[in-house]
């Protein structure tokens, strides 16, 4: 098995490995590359549905997901489907999975089934690099401070984007009450200072007024998508990612209208956060 930096920001391609296969050697190489790297991708796997399960718990349990709808008769993986004549995506913009609950997911492992023939790539951001690059002025100040995340506004009954989405994210009944989290967190696994906050689900910064909350977001959010953070994943059938939901924003590029893309996604359940500082 070969793991190889693609940046200096996050991720790196693994490549001859079997995940069908996988030996527990293999699969504790995997823990901290994952761990170090943010997000690692995989090419050419022939995984099942009841494989896809049994390679996401070598990394913890299945937090199933409350909203997408399932794969038939596997509850543990949602579907993330676009259909030809459907013009909105799923993960449209850049989030965080499951920032909203008070254990936020450790990772997401997303297996490609249909891809279009072009476009409908996946592009990541390494929130410690992102962090680094901070003045130790701000980082002091973001050190002290914490957010408040929901996912009312995605999933809830008011929620802009129902109409759209409906006939694939449901369940609104299940959104839970909005939680805070440290802006900066430490990485659960390596200790390194993280930055926790993503536009899609943060709604605020707690103890700030309204005015303050939102210009400390806006440059946070735009700092954070500055290109050397980045990486993009042009996915085809068989490639597999997983992310790093503590270090790693991710967005689904909405570029393939007219053609078909479908993928089984598994959330691995995380704990509670804790401040770097």
């Amino acid at each position: 098995m070969q793991i190889t930096q693609v940046s200096n920001a996050l991720g790196a391609n693994v490549s001859d490995v079997a995940l069908d296969e996988l030996t527990d050697d293999q699969a504790a190489q995997l823990v901290g590359a994952w761990s170090e790297y943010g997000v690692l991708f995989f090419r050419d796997q022939h995984l099942t549905p009841d494989q896809h399960k049994a390679f996401a718990r070598r990394f913890g349990d299945i937090d199933i997901n409350r909203f997408f709808n399932a794969v038939d008769g596997h509850p543990e993986i949602a579907e993330v489907l676009k259909e030809a004549d459907q013009t909105a995506n799923i993960g449209g913009g850049w989030h965080t999975d499951h920032s909203y609950d008070p254990a936020p997911a450790r990772g997401s492992i997303l297996y490609a089934h249909e891809i279009p023939p072009i476009g409908g790539d996946t592009c990541f951001i390494g929130m410690g690099a992102a962090y680094d690059a901070l003045s130790p002025p701000l980082q002091d100040m973001l050190g002290s401070l914490t957010a408040t995340h929901s996912g009312a506004h995605v999933f809830g009954r008011q929620s802009p984007h129902r109409e759209r989405t409906a006939d694939r994210i449901g369940n609104p009944d299940a959104v839970r009450d909005d939680v805070s989290h440290p802006v900066v967190i430490a990485h659960p696994d390596t200790g390194r200072p993280m930055l926790y906050v993503n536009p899609g689900f943060t709604t605020k910064i707690d103890g700030l007024t309204i005015q303050e909350s939102r210009a400390l977001l806006g440059f946070l959010f735009e700092h954070c998508q500055r290109p050397e953070f980045q990486i993009r994943f042009e996915w085809a059938p068989g490639s597999l990612a997983m992310w790093d939901n503590r270090s790693t924003w991710h967005f689904a590029v909405n570029d393939y209208h007219g053609h078909r893309r479908y993928l089984h996604r598994i959330t691995v359940a995380g704990s509670e956060l804790a401040a770097a500082f």
